[in-house]
């Protein structure tokens, strides 16, 4: 295989192993070294950031050290976290493993920067690939499965990973500008462009602002168009004169649609912003036309003449490790920014705007009349593979049936309440198999959820209610809270009708909240309505204006027929937000078991999971079953109608 070409694969392959590590970190951030609600967001800021600071004594390393022992040093470190990321029992042993990964992945991408000046063909293709590989697993990464499957992908992934980067490359220093970009296109293809569950989220949005399961007539492309365009536009010879400010100005107008988090805007964000950020890196990897370099064929051997040997020219070497750095910090800046804001309450719209303009005005800073690698026709055939992968997976059944059909109505209904904290168990892990198993146990008609979370970079980018729908095999209708990506959903095996959302002031907590009716079809014109919400009081305080207003809405919806009420509600029997409730005349359909405390999941003290039900509604066995797959209890109960 030519040099390049085998440089190329090592940085495809290189990116994608750093994504996973990057999928394990962040959330490990937020469920191992932080708890909910306890440890402040200004703490686990701090903490996720410092080792990307850490990394900025990197690139002075390369170039003492050398480019090709350290580049392949971290590499091995690299793999082997992420193999050893797939073995850990979860806990303090992972997060220590993930930041263990990630430096080394840090560490490995400044040595790759120090002997590899046009980056841009690797750094799209293992991008590209890394949302791939996702979208064919459904947004369930190899690294949580485990099993043959999950073992065998990592092994083959990390294994051709290494082999690629034992081979001798040749210095070839530059690109700084394009290295720089490395970490802002992680960030916006992870958060918007390249996710295939923000892609797969925003096709299943209705007119109405609500999200329902795929159907015959929905669109399962938006995942693979963006993928295709992404990679045609990243590997293409970039335009020239007035046409290089389109690809920049679709990816701030992508990032605009982004962030205005209207549902309906969604799908359009996904396609400018790949379009976008595929443009911006094709601008920024181009060169001058008569400095384009000679082609691998042509080019002299390493150690001849004129050609600079691994190692040396290291001081030059070290601006595009740095700048690989400073890229990778410019993400977790963004990052944990735009996230925190979910708990510190400032504004967080702007975040992913600017780093589009940052991204924009560096890639407009380019040269002008310029070439790009690799050669133009390389582009439509890798685009056109990766595009009809990801569009045959999206297509695939995804295992979530229709409702059953309305026939003789049941003689109770099985009612669970569930704040699943996005699909991570106590240990930290994300297992949506625990989940489903705990409410699969329960045998029930009608599952509400809350904490749902269906495409957070933070979180690793998983659907978690396309996966747990599909194991329960139960469809969904779902809500968003804090954006078009987190918020509440019900699951029933009825079918449901007269969806409704109610958004809920903020009343100075800083996460969004809502409430989402719905109402289940149990046949022979019964039927039950369903309220699901989840209260985001302020610090310290109770929910009573959001209690008060989800009482209203609840009441008006049903309209007379049975009405069940569920979810976090964060406040416990007796205190005035709990009051409201029951001043609006709803009854505690667990009362006859309490004390029936559900968090913190392993030692529980606190009763803020309910299910409150109309006068008349009978329930029966009440229970909250022991559980470390979230780090609530859910709440199951049996109900008769009257």
């Amino acid at each position: 295989m030519r040099y390049r070409h085998l440089s190329t694969a090592a940085l495809v392959l290189g990116t994608v192993v750093l994504t996973d590590v990057l999928r394990v970190f962040l959330p490990s951030v937020i469920t191992i070294f932080g708890q909910a609600a306890t440890t402040p967001a200004e703490l686990l800021g701090a903490f996720a950031l410092g080792w990307f600071v850490l990394a900025l004594a990197f690139p002075p390393l390369v170039r003492r050290l050398g480019a090709r022992p350290v580049t392949f040093a971290a590499a091995v470190a690299l793999g082997g976290a992420r193999l050893a990321l797939t073995a850990a029992p979860g806990g303090r042993t992972q997060l220590w493993l993930a930041t263990v990964g990630l430096l080394a992945g840090l560490l490995w991408l400044a040595g790759t920067a120090a002997t590899t000046g046009r980056p841009v063909p690797g750094l799209a293709l293992g991008i590209a690939l890394g949302a791939v590989v996702h979208a064919v697993l459904g947004t369930y990464d190899l690294v949580w499965r485990g099993g043959p499957v999950g073992w065998a992908g990592s092994v083959a992934l990390v294994a051709v990973f290494l082999v690629a980067a034992a081979r001798p490359a040749r210095a070839e220093p530059g690109g700084a500008r394009a290295w720089l970009l490395a970490g802002p296109a992680l960030l916006l293809t992870g958060l918007v462009a390249l996710s295939p569950a923000v892609a797969a989220t925003a096709a299943s949005y209705r007119p109405d602002g609500l999200a329902w399961p795929p159907g015959p007539g929905d669109s399962v492309a938006l995942p693979a168009w963006a993928v295709g365009i992404f990679l045609l536009v990243a590997l293409a010879r970039p335009p020239q004169g007035r046409w290089r400010v389109v690809g920049p100005v679709a990816l701030v107008v992508g990032a605009v649609l982004f962030a205005t988090r209207d549902t309906g805007l969604l799908g359009p964000a996904v396609v400018l912003t790949a379009a976008g950020t595929g443009a911006c890196l094709a601008l920024a990897d181009a060169v001058p036309t008569a400095a384009a370099p000679p082609s691998a064929a042509a080019s002299p051997a390493v150690g001849a003449p004129g050609v600079p040997s691994p190692g040396r020219d290291t001081r030059r070497a070290s601006r595009p490790g740095l700048a690989a750095v400073l890229g990778m910090l410019l993400f977790a800046v963004a990052a944990v920014g735009y996230y925190a804001a979910y708990d510190l309450g400032y504004p967080n719209a702007a975040v992913p705007v600017a780093m589009a303009g940052l991204v924009a005005t560096v890639a407009l800073g380019g040269p002008r009349g310029a070439t790009s690698a690799p050669p133009r026709r390389w582009a439509p055939g890798i685009a056109v593979a990766c595009s009809l992968v990801v569009l045959v997976a999206a297509g695939l059944p995804a295992g979530v049936p229709v409702p059953l059909r309305a026939g003789t109505p049941p003689a109770a209904v099985r009612v669970v309440a569930y704040n699943i904290r996005m699909g991570y168990g106590l240990d930290g892990r994300f297992d949506p198999d625990g989940l489903a198993r705990v409410v699969a146990r329960e045998r029930p008609d009608v599952v509400v959820l809350g904490e749902v979370d269906r495409g957070w970079l933070l979180n690793g980018g998983h659907d978690t209610l396309a996966l747990l729908a599909a194991r329960l095999r139960m469809p969904y209708v779902f809500a968003p809270a804090a954006d078009p990506l987190w918020g509440d959903a019900v699951l029933s095996r009825f079918p449901v009708s007269a969806a409704r959302t109610e958004r809920l002031a903020a009343v100075g907590a800083p996460t969004g909240a809502q409430a989402l009716g719905v109402t289940v079809d149990l046949g022979g014109d019964v039927r039950l309505a369903v309220v699901a919400t989840h209260l985001q009081p302020p610090p310290g305080r109770e929910p009573v204006a959001q209690a008060r207003a989800v009482a209203g809405f609840a009441l008006g919806y049903a309209a007379g027929l049975p009405l069940v009420v569920a979810g976090d509600l964060n406040t416990e029997p007796g205190a005035p937000g709990y009051a409201e409730f029951t001043r609006a005349g709803l009854v505690d359909a667990l009362a006859s078991a309490r004390p029936l405390p559900t968090s913190p999941a392993d030692e529980p003290r606190e009763q803020i999971d309910h299910v409150l039900v109309s006068a008349g509604v009978r329930a029966a066995d009440p229970v909250a079953p022991r559980s470390t797959a979230s780090d609530h209890l859910p709440v199951a109960v049996t109900l008769t109608l009257p």
